[in-house]
């Protein structure tokens, strides 16, 4: 046996897979962590990739708002808010004009402790920090139009006359990766744009995937937007399995992001040697599997990896839960993953939260998926179209039963931040989207 432990909540999970039976254990290739993580920072600041200093560019400067990730992302702001804010000030920008702005995208805010946790007491005490409201229509403003998708984005950001996201690049299932423009948007526009932009067609097409840029309609839209509104500086963190952080990319929109999507490429795309029968893997841990919505990305990231009738063994914490309410209604409205199909495909058909639910019927298209979970029931489980099971080993066995004593098995401890590959790779299959 191989015993094998998987992200989970803030415990992780183990299971023993037997060795006859283990195709491959995969993990991100190793990267070095960053020695000395200020120094780093501060040398990002005044060297950065594309573009003049930060300290530059706000001279003169009368406002700020730096964008920063919610807390579903584990953004070491603690160690990069210092450093910017230090910086900007001593360039001359009045701290009670400087404007932290948190991107929810259409989350929910990020208050109380949690934002504590984010950001850190002090900066809690010192400066003015606001959540995104997607769905507030007096704080978000219409700039413009891309293929007839109205754009309306947040009114602090576009109102500020110096304009700093800040976020992680990782692998992201529909923008290839996330970071950069991704901080604009979805992160700060309106539920309206997000509905558009999230939409069937968008999500099924066969550039909308993981590790993909060049050809990604979602990567482009979300370029033009961000330099639409303006967006002076970035300062982007790569991080490996245990959250140490592995770069810092400061500078240009799209040079400082290109240059970390490189290494987050080289860390987290790993070659198989064939299909497997079975793949288990994880919504990420804390404080990715938090939701069912958010761990489903582990499926994305799966899908690639399992053969066609084959069954992904899916394990998230879930301690908040499924996720919205308008997630949740249309998922119990469900009778299987065709009946999505039979749903969106129709004319003006969008709704909150439809994209991560056609994430999971793509996955269900191709495979079974058994839910390890604590934070919802059987019932639950069943009712959002999933094979319910107490434990890892529980769902391993049901697994085995299926597809046989021979059946070959894939591990993917980290789930959606690595993403399996067959070398030479196969044409068509990772433009699994367009399968359905």
């Amino acid at each position: 046996m191989t015993t094998i432990r998987f992200s989970y909540g803030t415990t992780g999970l183990e299971l023993d897979i037997p060795e006859k039976n283990l195709l491959a254990e995969v993990h991100m290739h190793s990267l070095p962590a960053v020695d000395d993580l200020d120094a780093v920072i501060a040398d990002s600041l005044k060297n950065p990739i594309g573009s003049s200093s930060l300290a530059e560019i706000a001279r003169d400067r009368r406002s700020a708002c730096i964008v920063i990730s919610d807390f579903t992302r584990p953004v070491p702001n603690q160690r990069t808010l210092p450093h910017i804010l230090r910086t900007i000030e001593d360039a001359g920008v009045p701290r009670d004009a400087i404007t932290i702005l948190i991107a929810t995208g259409i989350h929910d805010p990020t208050e109380g402790q949690r934002l504590i946790d984010l950001v850190g007491q002090d900066i809690c005490d010192t400066y003015r920090i606001v959540n995104h409201l997607s769905e507030d229509k007096d704080t978000n403003r219409r700039i413009g139009e891309v293929d007839g998708i109205p754009i309306e984005l947040d009114v602090a950001y576009l109102d500020a006359d110096l304009k700093i996201l800040t976020g992680l690049v990782e692998l992201h299932l529909m923008a290839g990766y996330s970071g950069g423009r991704k901080s604009v948007l979805p992160g700060i526009a309106s539920l309206e744009t997000m509905k558009h932009l999230h939409g069937y067609k968008m999500i099924q097409h066969e550039g909308t995937q993981n590790c993909v840029l060049d050809t990604n309609p979602f990567h482009q839209a979300a370029v033009h937007v961000a330099r639409q509104a303006g967006a002076d500086f970035i300062l982007n963190v790569t991080l490996d399995e245990k959250r140490n952080v592995t770069g810092v990319f400061a500078g240009d929109l799209e040079a400082a992001h290109e240059a970390a999507c490189d290494l987050v490429a080289r860390s987290a795309i790993v070659t198989i040697p064939e299909l497997a029968d079975i793949v288990v893997t994880c919504g990420g841990g804390d404080p990715l599997d938090r939701s069912l919505y958010q761990s489903l990305k582990g499926v994305a990231g799966a899908i690639g990896s399992v053969r066609e009738g084959g069954t992904i063994i899916l394990a998230a914490h879930n301690s908040d839960g499924a996720g919205s309410a308008a997630f949740i209604e249309l998922l119990e409205e469900l009778q299987s993953h065709m009946h999505y199909y039979e749903l969106v495909t129709g004319p003006d058909y969008i709704k909150k939260d439809q994209w991560m639910i056609q994430e999971l019927c793509n996955g269900l298209h191709r495979a079974e998926i058994i839910y390890v979970t604590e934070g919802l029931s059987h019932q639950k489980v069943r009712d959002y179209l999933m094979t319910p099971a107490d434990s890892l080993d529980e769902a391993l066995e049901m697994a085995l039963k299926k597809h046989g004593d021979a059946a070959k098995i894939l591990a993917i401890p980290e789930g959606p931040y690595v993403v399996p590959r067959l070398d030479p790779p196969v044409q068509g299959l990772y433009n699994w989207h367009s399968a359905a």
